[in-house]
């Protein structure tokens, strides 16, 4: 009897132990559930009378949609890594409007026109600004939507009662605290409040040779198999100019419009003469015919140029320096007063304004 008792005791204890670590994993889950909702790290609560939060997390795919659902912004700058130095600050006074840059590094147009979609749900622009690569114009772009950074399309759905539950795991966690840092101690944003950063290097500390390098072979240059054009590279598919058209047409008629293809090292332009050549011309031919049939301007610097063919004003293939970046505003408002070409040959106007 005295054993049975032992027994009964020994497992009232082990309930007991259970019981308590249950109620305490659940918690501890619920306490985290609420301090992500409070904190609202991705900015599901964002409106009219809720101001995006602080840009906290690494990954813009994450941040951006806030950014987008703020209604504070009446002009966008959508595309890649290409068009992420252009300031908003100085993109308003030349085009219009209270611009926001949500470009995103390597964005896949599938990417850039959810993040559009998102923003048109939310707002009337003045203007909008496309930064246009060739990965517009791949054949594979409908099947290659995605890149390894995780894309969370829950973010750029409407709402729903579980986007609660999604956002809770490790990362938000961790973007919530640097978001209370941030109002706490001062800890710097990791992206100014309208999406812009200089993601490139300081500019002291440009090196010329090491520069060269990059642009001449090394990781600043595209990869050759992923650029491999299709056999036959002028009449392969666009689809994804499909879901540029469909932007263009859902845009207000009183939006200023402009698609610009981005003025990369001319090491990764296709040279005249070859297939990758030929898939580029009629890239930019069937972006023309686009923007003339929706009121778009068509600005190509994605040519042989002063500018495209001095290494000093690159960091690599891709990527150019501040002042180019400035440069590109500016010229981009020329464009729209002209209609003309660049006289300096920095620039070529395929749709002009009307």
């Amino acid at each position: 009897m005295g054993e049975t008792e032992e027994e009964d005791r020994a497992a009232g204890a082990w309930r007991g132990f259970a019981t308590a670590f249950g109620l305490s994993v659940a918690g501890f889950g619920l306490a985290v559930i609420g301090f992500v909702a409070v904190v609202d790290p991705y900015g599901l609560r964002v409106g009219p009378s809720r101001p995006p939060g602080a840009l906290m997390d690494g990954n813009q795919r994450f941040m951006y949609p806030q950014v987008a659902r703020s209604r504070l912004y009446d002009a966008a700058v959508f595309g890649s890594s290409t068009v992420r130095l252009l300031d908003p600050d100085l993109l308003g006074p030349v085009l219009g409007g209270r611009f926001a840059n949500l470009a995103m590094n390597a964005a896949t147009p599938f990417e850039q026109t959810a993040l559009a979609r998102v923003y048109l749900r939310h707002a009337t622009p003045k203007s909008i600004l496309f930064g246009i690569d060739t990965n517009w114009c791949a054949a594979d772009a409908d099947t290659k939507r995605l890149t390894f950074r995780p894309f969370p399309a829950w973010l750029y759905a409407d709402g729903t009662p579980w986007n609660l539950l999604r956002q809770v795991n490790g990362q938000s966690v961790a973007t919530a605290a640097r978001v209370l840092l941030h109002r706490w101690t001062g800890l710097p944003a990791r992206l100014r409040g309208d999406g812009y950063a200089v993601f490139t290097p300081p500019e002291a500390s440009y090196n010329a040779a090491r520069a060269a390098a990059y642009i001449h072979g090394g990781p600043g240059i595209p990869d050759p198999a992923a650029l491999e054009p299709p056999p036959d590279p002028v009449a392969a598919p666009m689809p994804a100019l499909d879901w540029l058209e469909a932007l263009l047409a859902d845009l207000p008629s009183e939006t200023l419009r402009i698609l610009a293809f981005m003025p990369v090292h001319v090491a990764a332009q296709g040279l005249p003469g070859t297939a990758k050549g030929a898939r580029e011309a009629a890239c930019k031919a069937r972006v023309a015919e686009i923007g003339a049939r929706h009121g778009a301007t068509v600005v190509d610097f994605r040519i042989p140029s002063p500018v495209t063919t001095d290494d000093t004003r690159y960091w690599d293939a891709l990527h150019y320096r501040l002042p180019v970046a400035g440069r590109i505003v500016t010229s981009l408002g020329a464009a729209l007063a002209t209609g003309a070409d660049d006289p300096n040959g920095f620039y070529r106007v395929l749709t002009p304004p009307r």
